[in-house]
Order: C-alpha cells, then sequence, then structure tokens
C-alpha cells in the first residue's frame, strides 16, 4: 500500500526554529522520499535511500551515483530587502496566507546536491544568478533549453549535471516525473511564467504591487494544483 502524504503540513512545523526545512524538516524529507522513489521514463526505478549520514536523499545504481538535496521551489520575496516597498504594502494576513502555502510540499523539489569541480550547484546557481534570483518558472525554462542545446543563465551549471538531467530522456520526461504540468502550457513545452517573459535581461522581480499579487496568485495556484498531482500520484 503506498504511503500517504499530507499535502496541507506546512514543513516549518517541525523543523527547529531559525533551521531551514530543507535540510531540517523530517516530514519534508519523507514526503520527497515517497514521491520521487519511482519508475523513471527509462522503466527503470529511481530508488533512494535516507540513510546515508552523509546525503539528505541518495541513488546509486547503474545509473550512476546521485546525492539529492531539497530545494524551496517558490519564494515570497517578503525578506529580499529590495522587495520592501511593494511587500510591505500587501496585507499581512495576505502574505501569511502566501507563505504557508509555499511551505508545503508543492513547493519543494529535489536537485542533485555534489558540487562539481567545486563550483555551485543547481540550487545555489538558481538562487545568486540576478536573471533568476529564485524563480523556478525561470529555472524550468533553462533547464527546457538545457534540453535542446539552447544558451541560458544556468547553462553552464546545468551542464555539470547532465547525467542528472539524462535520466529523464528529455524535458517532457523531467517535466512528468516531477509532477510539474502545471508550469507548462497544455499541449505544448511552452512555459506559464509566473510573470510577463521578455527574456533574461529584465529583473525577474515583481516591479510593483499589481505585478506581485499576479506573481503570487500563479504561484499559489501552482503549489495548490501541484499537491493535488502529488496526492494523485501516491494514491
Amino acid at each position: 500500500m503506498n504511503e500517504i502524504i499530507d499535502t496541507s503540513f506546512d514543513v516549518y512545523s517541525d523543523t527547529p526554529p531559525g533551521k531551514d526545512p530543507d535540510s531540517h524538516s523530517p516530514t519534508l524529507r519523507k514526503y520527497h522520499k515517497i514521491l520521487w522513489d519511482k519508475s523513471l521514463p527509462n522503466g527503470q526505478v529511481f530508488s533512494l535511500t535516507d540513510s546515508l549520514a552523509s546525503s539528505y536523499l541518495h541513488h546509486e545504481s547503474k545509473l550512476g551515483v546521485f546525492p539529492l538535496s531539497s530545494d524551496a521551489i517558490t519564494h515570497t520575496y517578503s525578506r529580499v530587502r529590495s522587495m520592501a516597498n511593494i511587500t510591505d504594502k500587501v496585507p499581512l494576513p495576505e502574505m501569511k496566507q502566501f507563505f504557508s502555502a509555499c511551505s508545503t510540499i508543492g513547493g519543494y523539489i529535489v536537485f542533485p546536491s555534489n558540487k562539481i569541480d567545486g563550483k555551485m550547484t543547481i540550487n545555489g546557481s538558481r538562487g545568486l544568478n540576478p536573471c533568476i534570483r529564485d524563480r523556478f518558472d525561470l529555472t524550468l525554462e533553462c533547464i527546457k533549453r538545457h534540453y535542446t542545446d539552447e544558451s541560458s543563465p544556468l547553462s553552464e551549471t546545468l551542464g555539470r549535471y547532465a547525467t542528472f538531467f539524462r535520466l529523464f530522456l528529455d524535458f517532457k520526461g523531467y517535466v512528468e516525473f516531477f509532477l510539474l504540468q502545471d508550469l507548462i502550457e497544455r499541449d505544448s513545452e511552452k512555459i506559464k511564467f509566473w510573470l510577463p517573459f521578455n527574456g533574461f535581461d529584465h529583473s525577474p522581480l515583481p516591479s510593483g504591487v499589481y505585478e506581485y499579487q499576479s506573481y503570487k496568485k500563479r504561484v499559489t495556484d501552482f503549489v495548490a494544483n501541484r499537491n493535488k498531482r502529488m496526492l494523485n500520484s501516491v494514491n
């Protein structure tokens, strides 16, 4: 019988104060293991263990060795100083509700955690890159371009982890494996961006309260829909 996940569970609720759920929430790690320990598009099982002290989650087989870590894929930007003039104008109850939605399993994914040649991981690179600023819709556009050998702000980083992305055969396989269909236009591989996308040379951050509210709604809807997909996948 499949294990059940609670898509309303706030991963901060079992995280010690001041710590990051990505590394300190036992429930988040449990849910990642339940969700992603499954068959790959090629039919082989991506079995995961959480028993190695050196790795958050770990896969090792003839496919390769893949240590994985958790990464939040939604962001309220409420603690970004340059966004304070916008986020401070959003009513506090709305902001709390947004943060709570982002703190459920639908707002998280796993990426390889091993550094290659001492360089940044995907998690670190997408957070620090000024063209991405932790936006996962933009990250997914970069991943799509990786599969089609097109350049993006994350090309170099994603290229270092090409073996990981080959596990899913193609972009469609990656999207379906990680239940990201609600970020893709139906019957196409176009990203449903959380803000209007005019290329990577424009700021990825909302430029005003109206844009922020639009961003907030799209992110919240994505998390809610992905949570439903997660429930269906384990049931």
